[in-house]
């Protein structure tokens, strides 16, 4: 075979058309061997390269009678001193850490770890059996791919809504799809999931982890898998098994572009959930399997007490070390890739905080994100943070710096407990309704820096938010101790199925209550994929194992669901087609350009503005939220102003109906009810300023001003005026709205 010099960059296997690069970093071994296999069947390799140039750090060959599909790995030689942080073992065959394809997935076996399993010495000891049999392939990739007119939908985020879809679990039982794609990129961008996300008005879908994973070796003996995926190997290969023909090494590099060129032509951007905070080879015991055997002492971090353990921000076992030129020449690389070769049009990263920490604290001012934001590619692409880790000061909601947008935890927290009734929840639950700007404005960032969640696939899903007050995770494995114990949740009176459709009534109620607050607050709303169907995972709030039907959406829909469905949609229309729901700027709380109405007004229930005292009081649990239309004070993008109509949403929290006053509109104008949550089926409704509207116990209602013309032709005129009478009827005769029927009716 010849080989040739080469160069030593690119990293990572690479095709020419002549022949193929090969080209790894390691700055601590002793030589590296490229070992090439004839097929995934294959217990050793057929022939061994030395790489013998070697240009800072970067260890390259050239090999001109290679093609795409040969399955390869690397055995890198160098000291095995743990207490040093070396732990080279090229009895190891390993990973290349640039692999764009897999060729063949990890088997378990005990000689994929670095010492004898059972020694007294643990990782201390060497290992000397070998691990080729065994371990997992990379494959030449050939990424060329005819995208034709395929576009960036870019969509400004504050017209962005987020849908988190894990992509075997949406369509494994979506029985519009093909049996052979469906679980598969190619499902992901079948006509009939196209179809229900542009239903739903979806705008971005935030696909959990798609890099290559392993599944860990103490799940796999119970006979379960990481479904989820947070636990990546290789940060550039999409993961095979989501692959119609996961043995063809350029099936998911296919199928995933052609997922993403259909989803572009809907519309809909791509947005990945990426986890570059740590890998899957875990702490000091784990599997050697690619980092850790390439240069250990130069991709993790390192205890700076004991260079044989591993710094752990993330609960996994290891974490990449951020201070590292290479660890971030590696995500930085990985990013480009997947947008420049991938067209993906964003990330979310998984523990954020964590890439903040150059030496021990979260910088924002660190490498990582002075790197984004200076990068000409990366920093045009919807960035997306999860604003936290589990070392010391990892909770960040609110600190990241400019281009990023943030999972608002604090959202998610302050909705949950205000719709379960807490008191004292009601002034944090003002700020998150108007965009968290205590958050995120004092930094010069914009409402759509809080991405809105009520729930994500960690946790309780929204149907069980409302079923259970406990988690119950014993499918786990775990003995019901994994996941967390603290959920705001409530079952509204019994736990999990039941009958009682007094019970159920409410639960119902409840889950339109959560997604009308969630998706008519300021921000960038996220739906968790399923809730719409009222999908439940039986209680389980860390569904990360179960690859089945706990976990897999069932689009078998009773009529219950189907109404649910329905109403999701309705609530997804008044986001897109009401910009008071979708400012770019914060509130000013104030009159603007002399107007004697503010651009937002919290009331009380007897219309009155909220005064001091009732934000301070701490049994309040009812308000209302006055957005007015003509006061946006922005432009579109031809420079028109933008301007809608006058909003007004009513939130009741307490277990009892409250007589709610509406408040004045302008002369000659009225309010329409475009919706309520206590039942689906209710009629248009309209009023004047003044009337006394009975909400409902736990309900919200949704208002817009009408021209009393505009609203005569949707409503009898007669029925508008039993409404003037009733409304100014004296007290105490408070009346309830009456229902008007439309014109025909």
């Amino acid at each position: 075979m010849r080989v040739w010099p080469g160069r030593p960059f690119p990293l990572g296997a690479t095709w020419d058309g002549a022949g193929v690069n090969f080209s790894i970093f390691s700055e601590n071994a002793h030589g590296v061997t490229l070992c090439l296999f004839d097929g995934p069947d294959s217990t050793r390799e057929s022939a061994t390269i030395a790489l013998r140039e070697v240009t800072a750090n970067v260890w390259h060959q050239y090999l001109p009678d290679v093609v795409p599909g040969q399955l390869y790995g690397y055995r890198v030689h160098g000291p095995f001193e743990p207490a040093n942080g070396h732990r080279f073992n090229p009895h190891k065959l390993l990973l290349d850490p640039y692999a764009k394809s897999i060729g063949r997935d990890l088997k378990w076996d005990d000689s994929l770890f670095g010492y004898p399993m059972g020694d007294p010495e643990q990782d201390l000891a060497y290992d000397k059996r070998d691990s080729a049999a065994f371990a997992p392939l990379a494959a030449v990739a050939d990424t060329s791919f005819t995208w034709g007119d395929d576009r960036p939908p870019l969509t400004p985020w504050h017209e962005t809504l987020i849908y988190e879809v894990h992509v075997k679990g949406f369509t494994q039982r979506m029985p519009e799809v093909p049996d052979k794609v469906r679980g598969t990129y190619a499902g992901m961008a079948s006509e009939a999931a196209v179809a229900h996300l542009k239903s739903l008005g979806v705008t971005a879908v935030e696909l959990l982890p798609v890099h290559y994973h392993i599944d860990d070796q103490f799940l796999t003996d119970r006979g379960l898998v990481n479904y989820w995926g947070y636990n990546t190997l290789g940060f550039f290969a999409p993961d095979p098994r989501y692959s119609t023909n996961p043995a063809d090494p350029f099936a998911a590099i296919r199928e995933f572009k052609m997922m993403v060129r259909s989803l572009h032509a809907a519309g809909i951007e791509v947005i990945l959930d990426v986890v570059y905070n740590h890998t899957a080879e875990g702490q000091q015991q784990g599997p050697t399997l690619s980092f850790r055997g390439v240069d250990n002492a130069s991709y993790y971090r390192l205890s700076p007490e004991d260079r044989r353990y591993y710094m752990d921000f993330t609960g996994c076992g290891n974490t990449f070390d951020m201070s590292q030129p290479h660890v971030l020449q590696l995500i930085m690389d990985s990013l480009r890739y997947w947008v420049v070769d991938m067209h993906v049009d964003g990330f979310r990263f998984d523990l954020a905080s964590t890439l903040a920490r150059e030496l021990y604290e979260v910088d924002r001012l660190g490498a990582f994100f002075d790197i984004i934001h200076q990068d000409p590619i990366l920093s045009q692409v919807k960035l997306i943070a999860e604003p936290w880790d589990v070392g010391p000061g990892g909770y960040q909601v609110g600190n990241f710096p400019a281009l990023w947008t943030e999972w608002n935890g604090m959202y998610r927290d302050n909705v949950r407990r205000f719709w379960k009734g807490d008191g004292g929840t009601v002034s944090e639950f003002a700020s998150r309704l108007a965009g968290s700007s205590d958050l995120y404005q004092q930094n010069g960032r914009a409402p759509f820096a809080s991405i809105n969640f009520v729930t994500c696939h960690d946790g309780f899903t929204l149907n069980d938010l409302v079923s259970y007050n406990e988690k119950h995770n014993e499918a786990n494995g775990e003995d019901n101790r994994d996941g967390a114990s603290n959920n705001d949740s409530w079952n509204c009176g019994a736990e999990g199925p039941t009958n009682d459709p007094e019970i159920l009534a409410l639960r119902m109620r409840q889950k339109r209550n959560f997604m009308t607050t969630l998706l008519l607050s300021q921000g960038v709303p996220m739906l968790l994929a399923g809730d719409e169907i009222c999908h439940s995972q039986g209680g389980n709030n860390n569904t990360y194992c179960q690859d089945n039907e706990l976990s897999w959406l069932d689009w078998n829909l009773d009529d219950e669901r189907k109404s649910f469905l329905d109403f999701t949609r309705r609530v997804t229309r008044l986001f897109h087609e009401h910009p008071v729901f979708r400012r770019r700027k914060f509130f000013q709380g104030r009159a603007l350009r002399g107007s004697e109405i503010k651009d937002i007004s919290f009331l009380v229930p007897s219309g009155a503005e909220m005064t001091d005292e009732d934000w301070d009081a701490g049994f309040v649990k009812c308000l209302g939220v006055r957005l007015a239309g003509d006061l946006i004070g922005d432009v579109d993008e031809r420079g028109e102003p933008i301007v809608d109509d006058t909003a007004l949403v009513l939130l009741n929290a307490h277990h009892e109906p409250i007589p709610f006053t509406l408040p004045a509109t302008k002369e000659g104008q009225v309010w329409r009810r475009e919706l309520e949550t206590f039942a689906d089926d209710q009629e248009p409704l309209v009023a004047e300023g003044g009337f006394v509207y009975d909400l409902q116990a736990r309900s919200m209602a949704v208002f817009f001003t009408r021209e009393l013309d505009d609203a005569q032709s949707e409503v009898s005129a007669r029925q508008v005026e039993v409404l003037r009478r009733e409304a100014n009827a004296p007290e105490p005769a408070i009346p309830s709205a009456k229902p008007i029927p439309q014109r025909g009716a």
